[in-house]
């Protein structure tokens, strides 16, 4: 019957429940998925499966899921769970504010696909508009804090605090201690994660409620400030730091970003790495993330920096480019020898914050910052007038108060009544952190809730003069800071909009193309997913307020972790990850405290395939462990000999196998039941990497054969990838994990849930972005989840069938056939014709695409994952350009185009080039630009030629150039 026939016959209910999302979010329609498995040979997607994949993986029953739902139906549920959350004005503070998010960024940047569909920046061509935003980041963080480098940021400030301690211990290898010491009164989260990140690796954490004292007494290695203090407190950081190195030893300062427009930067102080959160500046809070952390630091300790810098350099034209720098720091390349497992960033969150401060400028800042700080010292002048005298006199945005226990409910429930939320969280004591949105008459609301009388908010702003000032001029700011031109250049809305979209322009996103990066499924980030992100129900919530405002949150936490235990097979899930990096290393960390509950601490051998996730080895480095690599054979499978060998080697120290499937190699291992037991029979665990989930939803659940896994929620479950960040990395672990997953210190996690460290600032990780991978279950429901992992295993076959007769297919499993992504080898071209992987892929930009996974996981390869999202038209289009990329290879080997100057080797083509007057190639302006018919229907230019890397790592630039240079490339 046809779709048309069927519609007329079906009931109204029918009609109206009537779910289309699946054929609007997988690409090829329903003849073109018959016409591709002709071309492989087969009748169904089932029989393609049943050859692709071994059976004993698959599961025996379907999703016990609902049922698809339309865009309106799952728009109108998740609106219900938005209104059961209640929005107060939290004043919590703990490194959450409510801010304004202005509104050109929030349309143009956070709601603009052009923008969050974008991949990581390592194809820099394509990239500029992206590493032009973080080098605004970067300058930004640099002026504010004084220092000489900063990185593109890092996942919340909790961790950037732990990064900095494991970097001050790489950089102070001569001092022999093991004692890092934390500031009491630094952010509880912060000290939480520095504690489990610190235990495996050795580091004893001291924390001190006189760090004067306890740094003049020396024996540590570094020590960490915070500043201001999570209680107000400016204390004088000038004083510890002083003191860390005359014991030669280093020193962190965490700071409010914020508040540096007022105050002294840390790196006046002498500091050695300033850390914090960029969240206050234009970014939600969005009950705990994403939100993009720095670290700053000097330019001396550039190699030992986590996470990534942007940097300037030069293209073959010699016009200026940015890029990525000294990428061969990245941990998927030094494996376990990274300095750390962060492989994603907040890319688009450190982007908005620096379109934050373009906006606002060093006198939009000073502006925020003395209004925030003029509110807190009327409140603070009131509650003094009203016998509540603020503990600390010096502060910025944050006032203590010591309130007797029998009237501190009391106080509470009445600034809650009148719409506050307040710190409770220490005993006898009430904070109370004035933000950027903070009105005039919402601090005479609160005040009168507390005191009991409203006060003259207008007489006690003109008696400020007359009291001390809450910034001494010890620690008042006298340095100018955002001094480039790109900090008062864009003032007015137009000039701002024509800046973003210029940005835009240079980047290529899913928006114009598939990017069909393998092991990174760079899939369709629906519309109807992304509209709940800024819900302000959803956007404005504190991560610790109290837990019946945030009701609908818990919903959906609840229903999302249902249905991930569905999908998997597991019995227990944390959300709190936020990146996939820190989902591996969560996992690791719930493996190794089981071990440790049951008397086997002394297990640290951790098992990793050389197929297995680039990050594997730094993750377990990261928790104590010792690697042992585990070879493949020929066909890319794990080789059961030598994994055997090794497991009898380790036995009695055998702490886990971490394995990728289906492999990173674009195979199902055929024995990976097997494999998996041999490791439980030898008294270890499994820890299942999750980034190749695509392959398996629907079709195998990994709780069968693993006993712990993450899931990337920014491939599979269609988070975006928001140029490299923000992501979600959550762990299903089986029953006996499941006390050992993170806890919080807050403990609003549940019961007994603040009994395990945290891995992450924020109890839930980055739960604004939580509706996006729940509105994608539900719309794709049963059926189509598994439709989905069906069509990118056919896609990418499809892919592999059109190029094997063109180059050669690195790895195949049964039958002939891959997963859901396969590895093309380049290697032979290298000889015959000098043409190595980076070539081709400078060369597909000049055909419309972003470039797959280069040289990983082995040298001189490309690894394809088209995704399911990805049309028939845009696969053949994708072939052809890799076809004809093939013919241009075999003419520099023959000699026809030169070993040099030859459309490869020049790629990518700009339009300034391709229009110039002069043309001094062997080749024409149209192999060049237009080498296939398809691009006269759309083209896109890349901004700038290739980049070149060497030059940009021996002459490392990372802050803004100054405006004439673009000019003059322009």
């Amino acid at each position: 019957m046809s779709s048309k026939s069927s519609a007329l016959g079906a009931s109204l209910k029918a009609l109206e429940d009537r779910a289309e999302f699946v054929g609007r979010h997988i690409g090829p329609r329903d003849d073109d998925v018959q016409a591709m498995l002709g071309t492989l040979g087969l009748e169904s997607l089932d029989a393609l499966i049943t050859e692709a994949t071994p059976g004993s993986i698959r599961a025996e029953r379907p999703l016990d899921l609902a049922a698809a739902r339309n865009e309106a139906q799952v728009l109108a549920r998740l609106r219900d769970m938005a209104d059961r959350n209640t929005v107060l004005h939290s004043m919590i503070g703990l490194g959450y504010h409510p801010t304004h998010v202005p509104p050109v960024i929030l349309r143009n940047v956070l709601e603009n696909p052009g923008w969050y569909t974008a991949y990581t920046p390592y194809q820099a061509e394509i990239s500029q508009g992206r590493l032009e935003g973080l080098l605004n980041f970067q300058q930004a963080v640099m002026d504010l804090t004084g220092m000489g480098l900063a990185n593109a940021s890092l996942l919340d400030e909790a961790t950037a605090a732990a990064e900095a301690m494991t970097m001050m211990r790489r950089i102070a290898r001569k001092n022999p201690s093991q004692r890092f010491l934390v500031d009491a009164d630094a952010l509880p989260q912060t000290i939480d994660v520095m504690r489990t990140r610190a235990e495996p690796l050795g580091i004893d954490v001291i924390v001190s409620d006189d760090l004067e004292r306890d740094a003049a007494a020396g024996d540590f290695f570094g020590l960490l400030v915070q500043y201001p203090g999570a209680g107000g407190r400016l204390g004088n950081p000038e004083t510890v730091i002083g003191l860390a190195h005359e014991n030669d030893a280093l020193a962190a300062v965490a700071a409010d970003l914020l508040s540096l427009a007022l105050l002294k930067p840390p790196g006046e102080m002498g500091a050695d790495v300033v850390v914090g959160s960029a969240q206050r500046f234009g970014v939600p809070m969005g009950y705990g993330g994403p939100h993009a952390a720095f670290l700053a630091t000097h330019e001396d300790h550039r190699r030992n920096v986590p996470g990534r810098i942007i940097g300037v350099s030069r293209d073959r034209h010699g016009a200026p480019a940015l890029r990525m720098a000294l990428q061969t720091r990245e941990q998927h390349i030094r494996r376990e020898k990274a300095m750390s497992n962060i492989c994603t960033a907040q890319a688009l969150l450190a982007v908005m914050a620096g379109f934050f401060a373009v906006w606002h400028g060093a006198d939009g800042l000073r502006t925020i910052a003395t209004r925030v700080h003029r509110l807190t010292r009327v409140a603070a002048a009131a509650l003094k007038a009203a016998g509540l005298p603020p503990v600390h006199d010096e502060f910025f945005d944050t006032l203590t108060l010591e309130v007797d226990d029998r009237t501190r409910a009391e106080r509470v429930q009445r600034a809650l009544r009148a719409g506050f939320n307040l710190r409770t969280d220490v005993d006898g004591r009430l904070g109370i952190s004035v933000n950027e949105v903070t009105t005039r008459e919402q601090i005479a609301d609160l005040l009168e809730a507390l005191t009991g009388e409203r006060p003259d908010l207008d007489e006690l702003d003109r008696g400020l003069d007359d009291h001390a000032p809450a910034i001494p001029d010890r620690l008042a700011r006298s340095s100018d800071f955002l001094t480039h031109e790109v900090f008062s250049r864009y003032h007015s809305e137009t000039e701002m909009l024509r800046y973003l979209k210029r940005l835009e322009n240079r980047d290529l996103s899913l928006a114009h193309a598939m990017i069909p990066l393998g092991s990174c499924t760079m899939k369709l980030n629906a519309t109807a997913e992304m509209i709940p992100v800024t819900w302000p129900e959803f956007a404005e919530l504190h991560p610790l307020c109290p837990r019946d405002q945030a009701r609908g949150y818990h919903a959906l936490v609840d229903d999302l972790e249902r249905m991930l235990r569905e999908i998997t097979g597991f019995d227990a899930v944390s959300l709190q990850p936020n990146a996939g990096s820190q989902g591996e290393y969560a996992g690791l960390l719930t493996i190794r405290r089981y071990q440790a509950a049951r008397g086997q601490g002394h297990r640290d051998v951790c098992l990793i395939p050389s197929s297995a996730h680039g990050t594997n080895p730094a993750s377990a480095q990261m928790v104590g462990y010792r690697i042992v690599v585990v070879g493949c054979d020929d066909s890319g499978n794990i080789d059961r000999d030598d994994l055997n060998a090794k497991i009898e080697k380790h036995r009695d120290e055998l702490a886990a196998l971490m394995i990728t499937y289906p492999s990173t190699h674009g195979v199902f291992e055929e024995d990976v039941i097997a494999i998996c037991q041999s490791v439980r029979d030898a008294g270890g665990q499994v820890y299942l990497d999750g980034a190749n989930m695509n392959a398996l939803v629907g079709i195998s659940r990994v709780a069968d054969y693993a006993d712990v896994c993450h899931l990337n929620l920014h491939k599979t479950f269609c988070i975006p990838h928001g140029g490299g960040g923000p992501g979600v990395g959550p762990i299903g672990v089986r029953e006996h994990l499941a006390e050992f997953l993170p806890g919080h210190v807050s403990g609003v996690l549940g019961a007994g849930a603040g009994t395990n460290p945290a891995v992450a600032a924020a109890p839930w990780g980055s739960a604004a972005i939580l509706p996006i991978s729940w509105a994608y279950i539900a719309l794709m429901g049963r059926d189509g989840l598994r439709r989905a992992s069906e069509v990118a295993i056919l896609n990418a076959n499809y892919i592999a069938e059109g190029l094997k007769d063109h180059y050669d297919i690195l790895y195949t499993g049964r039958n002939g056939r891959i997963a859901h992504e396969c590895i093309v080898d380049l290697r032979p071209f290298k000889e015959s014709a000098g043409i190595s992987e980076e070539d081709v892929a400078k060369r597909l930009i000049d055909y419309g695409f972003h470039a797959p996974t280069m040289s990983w996981p082995v040298p001189g390869t490309l690894m394809i994952e088209p995704t399911e999202s990805e049309s028939r038209e845009e696969l053949d289009r994708f072939i052809e350009a890799m076809i004809a990329i093939r013919g241009e290879i075999d003419r520099v080997a023959s000699g026809d185009f030169d070993a040099d100057d030859n459309p490869l080797k020049m790629a990518p083509h700009t339009i300034a080039e391709l229009s110039a007057d002069d043309w001094s190639h062997g080749y024409s302006r149209e192999q060049a630009g237009w080498p296939v018919a398809s691009l006269r229907l759309g083209k896109f230019f890349a901004s700038v030629g290739r980049v070149d890397n060497v030059y940009g790592d021996r002459n490392l630039v990372c802050s803004c150039p100054p405006m004439e240079v673009w000019a003059e490339a322009s």
